[in-house]
């Protein structure tokens, strides 16, 4: 492999597109390879980030996806090609923990509904316990939850999906802050509104 497009594309998806008459439109990405370090823009999408579905596989080799969240952000830049978060307590299960005893390959989905964006990571999960300032360091404070460990995921390589069949959705928060200015604008003109009949009237007594 001369460079990481085979992370992307095995040599079976390279199959399947040459089958289907895709592969000339992948031909410029496959000899380039994707990049493999987090540039600005992935830095900002990713600091937006309150959620995120992360992949292994188990011993037997099934795929198991499992749901991370936290406040935005939680998924912390560790340095130019390394991801990292705390991982709460939940409900013991370990599934994630203990398929990369295993396999260390993993794969992070992130998706915005709000901008109707999403950003697929190829790269290898270790899981780091008993590191108290590593935690500190990756925890939110003030966040309810108990941090067990850190997740650091090591990105191999990452790729923009296009936005089609993405349902646009917005938090709480988001919808809060939309109303805000909104009501803002309405008391503006409501302003404005009272000024300029005001000055209508005084114009009107002087005649």
């Amino acid at each position: 492999m001369t460079n990481n497009s085979d992370v992307v594309f095995p040599p079976a998806a390279r199959r399947a597109q040459e089958q289907r008459g895709s592969a000339k439109a992948y031909a410029g990405r496959v000899e380039e390879g994707f990049p493999d370090t987090i540039t600005p823009d992935l830095a900002q999408f990713i600091e937006r980030m309150d959620t995120a579905f992360l992949g292994t596989v188990t011993e037997n080799g099934a795929p198991y996806i499992q749901h991370r969240g936290g406040p935005r952000g939680f998924i912390k830049i560790v340095d130019e090609q390394t991801l990292g978060f705390a991982d709460y307590r939940g409900n013991r299960q370990y599934i994630t923990i203990s398929n990369i005893e295993n396999n260390d390959r993993a794969f992070l989905f992130l998706f915005e509904p709000a901008t109707r964006s999403r950003i697929k990571l190829w790269g290898r999960l270790k899981a780091v316990e008993g590191d108290a300032a590593l935690i500190g360091k990756l925890f939110d404070q003030g966040y309810k939850a108990k941090p067990e460990r850190v997740l650091l995921f090591t990105i191999e390589a990452w790729d923009v999906n296009c936005s089609q069949h993405i349902t646009e959705r917005f938090t709480k928060e988001e919808i809060a802050s939309a109303v805000s200015q909104i009501q803002q604008k309405i008391v503006a003109l409501e302003t404005e509104n009272a000024q300029l009949r005001k000055a209508l009237s005084e114009a009107s007594e002087k005649r």
